[in-house]
């Protein structure tokens, strides 16, 4: 390197003499030293002039190679030189450099766009060179081209990093947008032209990547969706698409036109048709192209030139044949297309014709034709996926119908969707990409295909949208079924599973008729046993999502349910080998071990052990692989060799999954699971301790839940898997400190211990557990001690544990310590366990009683008190909590704590806090806890309600509001909390007294104003607990007292009778107008306010029975006639 350095700086006449030898030389050596590669062109560029253009055309050809091989990033001054040098050259150099000179600016720019800024004037701005090359009126194509790629390059962002201006941005995509809707040039060829287009399309994607779409005059997304949607489909044989030029928001598909398939010349069929023959040289030829029955390999761009592109071995009908390469039997998802629809998708260079009617020559530029093609659609598709990436979903859906079918299109051409890539295209790419596409529209789209819809019967006026997406929903299963069965590339069949696993995820299946999801879990069964790995691991995603999509569901509890079948899918006609002899499709030792016989048909019958899915993950996890079809990359592993680690983790998740959403299922295997997760943390592996780990927190939190749901759970059982747990691996791994994310989830499997269990275990077990927390609490790791806390939380309400006051007061100490963590999570999840740990202190204090509040100790009190006071100024996380602790621990505090000096202070600071929470701008959640807090705090007997200073404010902020509070719920709890004080001297003064009725009553008034329509639903709450707090309020009046206990005695809030209600609400009625006269000006028209109001509820009762005794009349008459 040095000697070229040298010999550069020498002379420049010395390289002016050598003519271009130098540069020649320099373009072939291997340089292996990046330090000098930036002095090298530097230096090379200053010796080179401009007027010596072969040098220059050299000098860019090193800089391209350069840049390319050894992946330079070149520094600032490196970057601004050379791209000064070659603008420089564009306009002082002939045009016949050009091209040359745009590949090296191509490649010094390439994501190094908003390092340009001194020279993108130049470039993009206003008759900027590359958009004058760019323009779909410069002639020469070569140059179009290679502008378009430099454009490409100065739109790709780097994450982390600034992107180009959005003016510059916006030039570049209005240029790209122009070559997408010129039409192809009648004196350029296909295959040039699709260069042409691939180079706008890597644009479009690298404008697209990174950043939020943003509508305007200049960036239409129908217009770009057409575009996309045309170039799907660019070349695919025998399909000519008409596409619009704008695609607009519609809940159903636009008009496009499919002509008949006819042969195209330029394209397809030879000059003049030769008559077939046999050509000796086809074998030979395929296999040096790589070009097989399976299709092209993973990563390999070729189409066969000649024979099915996707055959099976057996001798059916490959993707393009005459017939569909998928069974026609009875199951719904089998159905074929009409003869007259699915022909017009086959390419005609598959039609019957053999190899001798293309001479080599030929042959070959249509194979290489076909390849340029595909990658169009190749680029179209990565192009879309950004699409969908960058525009917000909601909007995107607007165009559903144009990209997803509805019916299957039998008697009619069937609809030009992604599905039709998926099943038609010959490239295994293009399918793979158009799956990576509808994988991509189905992520997160639960929320809009919940509004599917076909359970009613069908309408026969209209056919409303639900049902509309119910039947896109349908085919989309069937479609994606029939891509299982026929796909032959291992990499596309990966992405058919991925994507009918995003699908089965977010479909509203409980809305849809049964029957989807059986036909698809009998055709993915098999590939669990597949030879590749990555088709293994995505059938047990699919199985995840099938056991967790809103599980329990009762077609998916029968299907795990039903045994294993005696023979392999291709024998039962359920699927299409691929191959003649799969013996990943026969049932393997696995599946027969976990299919057990069963004696009956229906759902009674099947014993609950049956669960196959469970017992094959356990196999796949703890079993030796098959090695009939275990992978290529097992070649020279002992046969005793485990499953791949892929396969073994997605096996954890299934059953994680399985626990979770079917634990009836799973019960009867419960130690045999806990030996499982056992030995998974007896493992070197951190991975799999992990899923073991989480395993076992997925089977503590469904015992506890079948717990509150039966109060039954083989509770012997329960405390045995327990012992086993506790007395295991999961000890190590709990002290495990050099893997604190294991440490993490130990914690939370023993936060997940049934409470009634948990009494039954060993006393040092139990020791072991508290002791293994409390001092977890310490740990450096905020993850660990988050977990520990929150483990703490739900311990201290356990009944075996909440009334043991020294446990509590650890506890506490631990707690209030965790705090003060500046990490947001950690006081988080303290400030959680704290308000558990105060709840516990009410539910002592009401079962226990005095002896308990005796025992806790002052100092630990104020210590509690003072935390929580400083944590209700923390962020929300924490607030929310650490207000429900406040108002526990002023309810827990005895009149005689309350006298000491020392508690005078806290309790103000207390009081103040949780006031200025009801007052403030936090989140409605927060608010709500601080109401409900001060509801609590009312309920202490002891404290100065009325008489402390605080006491009016506290007031003040409730009924503020109660009137004024956007939110339903927060008013409900603020009126709640007014209705609690018991007498009416805890109200305060007369004037505080009438504040409280003055804001119920408004309350009451505008109750169904509301901004947000969310609201109404709780509407009626609201109204019925504001009609609560008056009546409160109104009790307080001695008369009014008497004459309730007169009408109703003791018992008159339990009585039911609707007379003994009417009567009741014309007596509070009676004594309000006797009221009137009593009530000064100011309160008069509060009074009036909750008076009408009772009277139109009195004079809605007296409708209503009108009504009713009327229906009963005509009831009456109806059936005296029919006698």
């Amino acid at each position: 390197m040095l000697l070229w350095l040298n010999a550069i700086k020498s002379s420049q006449q010395f390289l002016l003499q050598r003519d271009n030898t130098l540069l020649q030389h320099l373009i072939s050596e291997d340089i292996l030293d990046e330090q000098d590669v930036c002095l090298l062109l530097v230096h090379t560029s200053r010796l080179v002039p401009h007027s010596q253009e072969h040098l220059v055309i050299k000098l860019c050809q090193l800089i391209h190679q350069l840049l390319n091989q050894l992946q330079v990033i070149v520094d600032e001054q490196t970057l601004d030189t050379l791209v000064s040098y070659c603008t420089r050259a564009l306009w002082v150099c002939s045009s016949w450099t050009h091209s040359e000179i745009l590949l090296a600016l191509s490649s010094l720019v390439y994501g190094n766009g908003p390092r340009c800024q001194r020279h993108l004037p130049e470039l993009l701005g206003q008759n900027g060179v590359l958009l004058n090359y760019g323009d779909p009126s410069q002639s020469d194509i070569e140059l179009r081209r290679s502008s378009l790629h430099c454009m490409a390059n100065l739109c790709l962002g780097v994450p982390g990093h600034p992107y180009l201006e959005e003016s510059y941005r916006g030039a570049c995509y209005r240029i790209f947008l122009q070559t997408l809707q010129s039409p192809k040039p009648s004196n350029v060829e296909d295959m040039v032209f699709c260069t042409l287009l691939q180079s706008a399309l890597k644009g479009t994607q690298y404008f697209l990547n990174g950043v939020k779409w943003k509508a305007s005059p200049d960036q239409d997304l129908g217009s770009l969706l057409a575009l996309l949607k045309k170039y799907m489909f660019h070349g695919l044989p025998g399909i000519n698409v008409e596409m619009p030029q704008v695609l607009y928001p519609a809940p159903l598909p636009q008009y496009e036109t499919v002509p008949a398939a006819k042969a195209e010349p330029s394209q397809d069929t030879p000059t003049q048709r030769k008559l077939p023959r046999k050509s000796r040289g086809k074998g030979k030829k395929a296999r040096v192209e790589g070009k097989t029955d399976g299709g092209p390999e993973e990563g390999d761009d070729e189409e066969p030139s000649t024979g099915p592109v996707r055959s099976g071995g057996g001798g059916g009908a490959g993707r393009g044949e005459g017939r569909i390469g998928w069974p026609q039997t009875s199951t719904p998802f089998a159905l074929p297309l009409q003869p007259g629809s699915g022909t017009q998708f086959l390419p005609c260079w598959k039609k019957g014709s053999s190899d001798s009617e293309f001479s080599d020559p030929e042959g070959g530029m249509q194979s290489k034709l076909r390849l340029y093609q595909a990658r169009v659609r190749q680029s179209a598709l990565q192009c879309f996926l950004a699409v969908v990436k960058s525009v917000e979903k909601r909007v995107l859906y607007g165009y559903w119908s144009s990209f997803i079918p509805d019916t299957p299109g039998i008697g009619s051409p069937p609809s030009l969707t992604l599905i039709t890539i998926a099943l038609k295209d010959p490239s295994p790419k293009v399918r793979a990409g158009s799956l990576q596409v509808l994988s991509a529209l189905l992520e997160g789209s639960r929320q809009f295909l919940s509004a599917a819809e076909d359970t009613s019967a069908p309408r026969q006026a209209f056919t409303p949208f639900s049902a509309t997406l119910a039947a896109s929903l349908r085919e989309l299963h069937r479609c994606l079924l029939l891509a299982l069965i026929a796909e032959s590339s291992s990499q596309t069949l990966t992405q058919v599973i991925k994507c009918l696993a995003h699908l089965v995820s977010n479909v509203p299946y409980n809305r849809l008729r049964p029957g989807l999801l059986s036909p698809l879990w009998k055709q993915i069964r098999p590939y669990v046993r597949h030879r590749d790995v990555n088709v293994r691991v995505s059938s047990l995603t699919l199985f995840g999502a099938l056991v967790c999509t809103q599980a329990p569901l009762p077609e998916v509890h029968l299907l795990l349910q039903q045994p294993g079948p005696s023979t392999g899918p291709g024998v039962s006609g359920g699927a299409t080998p691929q191959e003649p002899s799969l013996n990943w499709r026969q049932p393997g030792r696995r599946e027969r071990d976990a299919s057990l016989p069963l004696t009956g048909t229906g759902v009674e019958d099947v014993p609950v052990a049956s669960c196959w899915l469970l017992q094959l993950c356990v196999a796949l996890v703890t079993q030796a692989r098959e090695e009939p079809y275990s992978d290529s990359d097992a070649a020279g592993s002992t046969s005793g060799a485990l499953e791949p680690s892929p396969v073994r983790l997605e096996a954890l998740q299934v059953l994680a999954h399985l626990v979770k959403g079917y634990f009836p299922l799973a019960q009867t295997s419960l130690l045999e699971l806990a030996q499982l997760s056992a030995r998974c943390l007896s493992e070197q592996d951190p991975s799999v301790q992990l899923h073991g780990a989480k395993l076992l927190e997925e089977l503590g939190t469904g015992i506890i839940q079948q717990y509150r749901l039966f109060s039954s759970c083989h509770f012997g059982q329960v405390v045995q898997f327990w012992s086993e747990v506790l007395t295991g691996p999961l000890i190590g791994a709990l002290q495990n400190d050099q893997h604190p994310t294991l440490q993490t989830s130990a914690c939370d499997t023993l936060s997940s211990i049934l409470p009634q269990a948990f009494s039954q275990l060993p006393d040092k077990t139990q020791v072991f557990c508290i002791t293994v927390l409390l001092g977890l609490t310490y740990s450096e790791n905020s993850l660990v001690k988050a977990a520990a806390v929150r483990a703490l939380g739900v311990y201290i309400l356990f009944p075996c544990l909440r009334e043991d006051v020294m446990f509590v007061a650890d506890t506490a100490n631990a707690i209030l310590t965790v705090l003060d963590d500046r990490s947001p999570n950690v006081r988080a999840k303290a400030a959680w366990s704290l308000g558990n740990l105060t709840d516990t202190l009410i539910v002592n204090m009401e079962s226990v009683g005095l002896e308990f509040q005796e025992e806790v100790s002052d100092m630990l009190l104020l210590k509690m008190l003072r935390t929580a006071t400083q944590a209700s100024g923390d962020k929300d996380r924490v607030k929310s909590n650490a207000v429900r602790a406040l108002g526990n621990l002023l309810h827990f505090l005895q009149p005689a704590r309350l006298g000491k000096p020392a508690f005078e202070q806290p309790l103000e600071q207390a009081m103040r806090a949780l006031i200025d929470t009801v007052r403030g701008d936090a989140t409605m959640k927060v608010r709500w806890n601080a109401c409900y807090a001060l509801g609590n705090v009312f309920r202490n007997p002891g404290l100065p309600l009325g008489t402390a200073g605080w006491s009016k404010e506290a007031y003040s902020a409730l009924s503020s509001v109660v009137t004024s509070c956007k939110n339903f719920k927060v008013r409900i709890k603020s009126a709640a909390a007014l209705s609690v004080p018991a007498t009416r001297d805890r109200y305060g003064d007369t004037q505080q007294f009438a504040e409280v009725w003055c804001a119920l009553a408004q309350a009451l008034e505008h109750s169904e104003e509301t901004e947000d329509f969310l609201e109404y639903r709780y509407c009626a709450s609201l109204r019925g607990e504001l009609c609560h707090a008056l009546f409160h309020l109104l009790s307080f009046d001695t008369a009014l007292v008497s004459r309730h206990h007169d009408v109703g005695g003791e018992d008159a809030g339990d009585q039911t009778e609707p007379r003994d209600r009417l009567k009741e609400l014309d007596q509070t009625l009676s004594r309000l107008k006797e009221l009137e006269a009593e009530v000064g000006a100011d309160s008069k028209s509060d009074l009036d306010t909750v008076k009408q109001f009772l009277e139109d509820v009195a004079k809605n009762c007296e409708t209503i029975k009108a009504s009713d005794a009327l229906d009963v009349k005509v009831m009456h008459t109806s059936s005296h006639q029919k006698l």
